[in-house]
């Protein structure tokens, strides 16, 4: 039956659901950790102006025009769906990091464009990497990925309360929580199974 696990997978298949639930948990924790905050610590602790806060916002928007698509290509049809997933989120653990010590808008503002060029396609692909996994082991995705997903949305209201009730919203602490997330998330995607690509040779 469609949606049931084969029997000579099933010892393998059961903790797939469990591992994609840690990955949707920590992509969305990633996010998280900032998002919400980041527009109080850039005013209040940086002394950046309303319109310096709103493009730094805006540069998710401007990435998010061009980048999934890019990314999309290069996953469909040269590299591993995991592995692009992965590296991106190894790119933005740095490019984080990176932010987290800068205390000038023109420099903050290129980083977090650049973290943007990089994370906006991981949301696109983590279903991509979710869809495939689960269809390599039988399960049916209609059914089985809703409730995986929703570990997404919980990862970032969990994210975002740490931030919170620790007092980071004014601390750069909260850009570094998202890069050891974001590392943590980066190789642990590379330990998926192989999502090859789907459109190469046509």
């Amino acid at each position: 039956m469609r949606g049931e696990p084969d029997p000579v997978n099933r010892d393998v298949a059961m903790p797939i659901k469990s591992r994609l639930v840690v990955l949707n948990f920590l992509e969305c924790f990633v996010w998280g950790a900032w998002l919400i905050s980041l527009g109080g610590y850039m005013i209040v602790t940086l002394g950046f102006t309303g319109g310096q806060v709103g493009s730094v916002y805006a540069t998710m928007g401007v990435a998010s025009l061009f980048m999934p698509a890019v990314m999309g290509i290069i996953a469909d049809r040269w590299v591993n769906a995991e592995r692009v997933y992965g590296i991106s989120h190894i790119i933005g653990a740095g490019l984080l990091f990176w932010a987290s010590t800068v205390q000038d808008f023109r420099t903050l503002y290129v980083i977090m464009l650049l973290n943007a060029m990089v994370y906006m396609p991981t949301i696109a692909l983590n279903n991509t990497v979710s869809y495939d996994v689960l269809e390599q082991k039988g399960y049916d995705v209609v059914r089985d990925f809703p409730p995986i997903r929703v570990w997404g949305t919980i990862g970032f209201i969990l994210a975002m309360w740490l931030t919170d009730l620790m007092g980071w919203t004014k601390s750069p602490l909260q850009l570094q929580i998202s890069a050891v997330s974001a590392l943590a998330l980066g190789l642990y995607a590379l330990t998926l199974p192989a999502c090859p690509p789907r459109g190469a040779g046509h």
